[in-house]
């Protein structure tokens, strides 16, 4: 008589790891939503004609980027100030990166490269989550790559709306707040971190110190105190613990 063994339930699928990152990402709908939206109209209000900031939109995908360079082109900056400040506020996207690392390394650089487009701070912040908390998720590629590509489709139709419709929508509604403070309460977990919130208490204090600086040049020193900020007190806390 064979003893039978018990049945081990199967693991979720491809599929399921997908549309679980889906689900994931939807509570966060109306902040990217708003934050879309508020990026298309702006980049019409600034001058641009609505074919190139619909290929903006489609090509960079970099809201924030394309939020603090906008101003820049408006009041017609020169062109190495605005590039720089696109690329300083994108620099965080490095970070992420090597964050993510060991979830992707496996993977062809092809495949890295087209996953490395579509991510988006929400989705960092979702797929770092998984990886902390369920660091065995058998599809954690699927989950992220069904959350990034939800992310990007929002963001896409929202602010193809605010591009389309922008001579429709008043700067009376306060888009731009709903926006940012959407955002602040995706990203206000990660100031739990002592180097992150070190970094953000330098940003704000450096930006609002130099606000009077022509060509919005404030902003553009505060992020680089930031990350330079955070980022020492990242290398301190190894050393700190090996003192103690």
């Amino acid at each position: 008589m064979s003893s039978s063994r018990p049945s081990v339930p199967p693991g979720p699928s491809r599929r399921d790891a997908a549309l679980r990152g889906v689900r994931e990402l939807l509570p966060a709908t109306p902040g990217i939503f708003a934050w879309g939206l508020v990026t298309g109209v702006a980049m019409v209000k600034s001058g641009l004609g609505v074919d190139y900031a619909l290929a903006l939109s489609l090509l960079a995908y970099a809201g924030s980027a394309q939020l603090a360079a906008l101003p820049l082109i408006a009041t017609a900056a020169p062109l190495w100030l605005i590039f720089l400040t696109a690329l300083v506020v994108n620099l965080r996207f490095i970070v992420y990166s090597a964050v993510v690392r060991p979830g992707f390394a496996h993977l062809h650089w092809n495949r890295r490269l087209w996953l490395g487009f579509i991510v988006g701070d929400v989705m960092f912040v979702r797929f770092t989550s998984l990886m902390r908390d369920e660091p065995d998720y058998p599809h954690k590629v699927a989950y992220y790559t069904g959350g990034a590509i939800a992310n990007w489709i929002i963001w896409q139709v929202a602010s193809i709306i605010g591009i389309v419709a922008a001579g429709q929508i008043p700067t009376a509604w306060g888009l731009e707040l709903a926006g940012t403070l959407a955002l602040v309460a995706l990203l206000a977990p990660l100031c739990l971190q002592v180097p992150v919130l070190g970094g953000a208490v330098a940003a704000v204090i450096v930006s609002i110190l130099g606000h009077s600086l022509p060509l919005r040049l404030g902003l553009l020193l505060g992020m680089v105190v930031g990350m330079a900020f955070a980022m020492l007190l990242e290398r301190a806390r190894p050393a700190a613990s090996e003192a103690s």
